[in-house]
């Protein structure tokens, strides 16, 4: 038991994005009578009970095993996914906005004042280290993918200049990560099969920008209607590119499926609203139905390795 603490994977919070874009899924479907309201509210109380056990795991490992947690934070990858656990705030915030407000403040201002010190702290990490271009991966965009979601929950807590820092700071770094990410790609090595999985992530900051920008100028013109056909450029990419994760070793990576296919979902059900295109509503659902399978599907492969004693083992 002291191992699987001590091996407790801070990559395990991908885990709660996932399960968090889907309870604001289930809400958004419900707010437009898609859904019935007890998927919402089941699913809402899990994953928030989810989110309180992995903190207190991880809570754990840093006491008794703090140099392991210094080491993560020191690790040219893992440092990446410190970020989701400010993200898991903010996201639970946004669950709770409309079911119990004084919640989903507490979670947004915890949310919002951590990922800015992670993020500040992952950027000086990143310009302080000497990275070769092989260590670049979807990953990166995670602390990006932070700024962006700020705003969604945050217009209605702090005045609109508040929520456009995090935007405009969440689009500038995605744009930067982006081209060299895009660069990697093409003219070096393939990545590793652990990360392949993330390249769903890179559905996440357009879709995410999509609804945050909506959020902030109530408003659909020519900059919004950018992100949101990016968004859907980069659905079309990844299908394109499906073979690409056949005959893939299953890792608590996969997770990072899922959190950016909640996220297509939500833009593409907040484009039917502004737009009353049923297009939308169309891909809306058909995004959804590839979320739930993909969730359904990594929940069972994470099941199978906790069975097998694979999880919070040594994975350098």
């Amino acid at each position: 038991m002291n191992d699987r603490l001590k091996f407790f994977p801070i990559t395990a919070y991908a885990i709660v994005m996932g399960l968090s874009g889907l309870t604001i899924v289930f809400s958004k479907f419900y707010h437009l009578q898609w859904m019935p309201k007890i998927l919402f509210d089941s699913l809402l109380f899990f994953t928030t009970g989810l989110f309180l056990f992995f903190t207190l795991m991880y809570g754990l490992k840093g006491i008794y095993y703090f140099e392991q947690v210094a080491t993560d934070f020191k690790h040219r990858i893992r440092i990446n996914f410190f970020s989701a656990i400010s993200i898991s705030f903010l996201l639970l915030a946004i669950a709770f906005l409309g079911y119990w407000p004084i919640v989903s403040l507490t979670f947004w201002w915890t949310g919002t004042i951590l990922h800015t010190i992670l993020m500040l702290h992952t950027i000086k990490f990143w310009i302080q280290h000497n990275f070769e271009i092989n260590f670049m991966n979807p990953a990166w965009f995670i602390p990006v993918v932070g700024n962006i979601l700020v705003p969604v929950a945050g217009v209605d807590f702090m005045p609109n200049a508040f929520s456009f820092f995090y935007f405009a700071v969440g689009i500038f770094f995605w744009i930067v990560l982006f081209t060299i990410f895009f660069y990697r790609a093409i003219f070096h090595h393939q990545m590793p099969q652990k990360f392949i999985p993330t390249l769903f992530i890179l559905l996440a900051p357009p879709a995410v920008g999509f609804i945050s920008y909506i959020r902030i100028t109530q408003s659909y013109d020519a900059f919004s209607a950018f992100l949101l056909y990016l968004t859907l450029f980069f659905v079309a990419l990844i299908l394109f590119l499906y073979k690409s994760f056949y005959k893939i070793k299953f890792f608590i990576s996969w997770w990072a499926f899922t959190f950016p296919l909640m996220a297509v979902t939500l833009a593409t059900a907040v484009a039917f609203q502004v737009t009353a295109l049923v297009i939308f509503k169309y891909i809306s659902w058909g995004m959804f139905a590839l979320a739930v399978t993909m969730v359904l599907f990594v929940a069972y492969k994470t099941i199978l390795k906790i069975k097998a004693n694979e999880i919070c083992v040594n994975e350098d």
